[in-house]
């Protein structure tokens, strides 16, 4: 099994969420894309603007959009923020001193991550990541591959490709889990931009266990290919 992780295109936020104008182009230009990979199922977060970046894509291959509610960036913001005071809050991530995440034995806290003072002001890190984990396993058994530990025992061997169009702080918060890198390293060191693609293999091994190994993450040849490039919008699709 392959699975496709894609971030929503350029939105509008708040009360009238949807895609600009730059969203849905950037939406249109995955298309080619997800037809080439062979996509045969794709599942996507409540949220309008990324059940409107995988329309195109569905419409094209003539597939259902399955909605997972567990996948809304509403839920990852009421577990990976940090409390700024007077009801306000950003993401955990979103510090000048990003470097404190990873300073010294901060880098080896493994799983005690949650205990490092860089992530003290978290408002749900260690029971918010603990029900993310389970979410993601329990959706993975979904696809045929059951998490025992650090690896993925392979209950239903397939071939499918399996698109999810989600979030950035979803996006990277699962793929810590999916990959058994730490947060703390993960929030410090990648990121995903608007319709990048991250891929996953979950390869059907004869010992009938796997890992994921990355392919490519926040990948946006897509978008250089469709030939729109704008430099009003050059951070969204460049590497």
């Amino acid at each position: 099994m392959r699975l496709y992780i894609v971030r929503h295109g350029h939105p509008v936020y708040g009360p009238k969420e949807q895609l600009t104008d730059v969203g849905r182009k950037q939406a249109r230009a995955l298309v080619p894309r997800m037809v080439r990979a062979g996509i045969t199922r794709i599942y996507a977060s409540p949220l309008r603007r990324a059940i409107e970046t995988a329309e195109p894509t569905a419409h094209a291959l003539g597939l259902p959009i399955f909605i997972e509610p567990w996948c809304s960036e509403n839920l990852a913001w009421s577990r990976f923020t940090r409390d700024l005071g007077e009801g306000r809050r950003t993401w955990v991530w979103n510090v000048d001193d990003i470097g404190s995440f990873v300073r010294g034995s901060n880098r080896d806290a493994g799983d005690r991550w949650y205990e490092i003072d860089a992530m003290s002001t978290i408002v749900n890190g260690k029971d918010g990541y603990a029900a993310l984990q389970s979410e993601s396993d329990e959706f993975m058994a979904r696809q045929g591959y059951v998490r025992e530990g650090n690896e993925y025992r392979i209950e239903r061997p397939n071939d499918d490709r399996v698109a999810v169009f989600c979030h950035q702080g979803f996006g990277l918060s699962w793929l810590s889990h999916l990959l058994r890198i730490p947060p703390n390293i993960f929030w410090a060191e990648f990121d995903i931009t608007h319709t990048g693609v991250t891929v996953l293999d979950f390869s059907n091994r004869k010992c009938g266990y796997t890992v994921p190994k990355c392919l490519c993450l926040s990948d946006m040849s897509h978008l250089t290919e469709d030939g729109w490039a704008d430099k009003r919008y050059h951070t969204h699709f460049t590497v």
